[in-house]
């Protein structure tokens, strides 16, 4: 079915106090995982390409974006296309115009009232197009060494910025880091909760690859609707196309490799998502 608009999604997941996964692709094989769990969970997915993954493209958005919307198209699952972590709002207009249903602006590394302005900018120009806008206040640690220990979203500042920019979801630092490997992550439930109960619009966990299932579950459960993996999930597709070479040095066929990543990517994103819609038993 054809690709839907983000904010609908986000809204119902909120309504009934679960979770939406969006998760990152990289390339057709990744989003043919991505897709597949969907289909396989029967759970709505947000598919991401990020500004990173672009560059990685040569700067061409167009050709994965329109290979997503063909897949989609195919599917029989409700999926959403999402731009990811884009500092350039000129990326988030070209977004709009390819037809995502939402974009995220990331302008957490200016000054607040830089941010602000710039923020409301693409909203402006999203709107107009129907398209949901995500921003991001506080730093994310993980992304170019923007990190500082023990950065947090303040929850008066988090909706004088809603209010000030129009923003339909907001990213917020609550002890998650980007790039993560290993799943031991502590959140702040009790800064999540301040959040949701002081912004009126749905809160994005990114960094999310390095948070246990139970700590998901309880970010979500807190206040947390749209929950974002990349690094994981790369984890997974790239550990199997280890193996799969290590066991066979003389393989040359992608397909024998790239096929069984595809297939691992696809069983961890559907668990995943139904870790975060609460429908998987997950340890304590």
């Amino acid at each position: 079915m054809p690709l839907r608009p983000t904010a609908p999604l986000l809204a119902d997941a909120a309504a009934r106090g679960v979770g939406v996964g969006a998760f990152n692709l990289v390339n057709l094989e990744t989003a043919q995982a991505l897709v597949g769990a969907a289909e396989s969970s029967g759970l709505p997915l947000v598919l991401q390409i990020s500004q990173n993954c672009v560059v990685y493209h040569q700067g061409r958005m167009g050709p994965l974006a329109k290979a997503v919307a063909q897949l989609a198209e195919e599917s029989t699952a409700t999926l959403a296309l999402h731009l990811d972590h884009a500092e350039d709002a000129d990326l988030t207009r070209a977004a709009v115009d390819l037809g995502f249903g939402s974009v995220m602006y990331d302008g957490a590394a200016l000054p607040y009232e830089e941010n602000v302005a710039t923020t409301r900018a693409v909203v402006e120009y999203a709107r107009a197009a129907g398209v949901m806008v995500e921003a991001e206040l506080g730093e994310i640690g993980g992304k170019d060494g923007a990190h500082r220990p023990g950065v947090r979203t303040d929850p008066d500042q988090a909706f004088s910025f809603v209010q000030e920019t129009g923003v339909d979801a907001l990213a917020v630092a609550v002890g998650s880091t980007h790039a993560m490997t290993r799943r031991e992550t502590i959140l702040d439930n009790g800064l999540i909760r301040d959040l949701r109960d002081s912004v009126p619009v749905p809160l994005v966990l990114h960094g999310s690859s390095g948070v246990p299932d139970c700590g998901l579950r309880e970010a979500v459960r807190s206040g947390i609707v749209k929950v974002n993996v990349s690094t994981h999930l790369n984890g997974v597709f790239t550990g199997t196309v280890r193996e799969r070479l290590g066991d066979d040095p003389r393989m040359v066929d992608p397909r024998k490799y790239l096929g069984p990543a595809r297939e691992a990517m696809a069983a961890e994103s559907a668990r995943l998502l139904r870790v975060i819609a609460e429908q998987e038993v997950v340890a304590a």
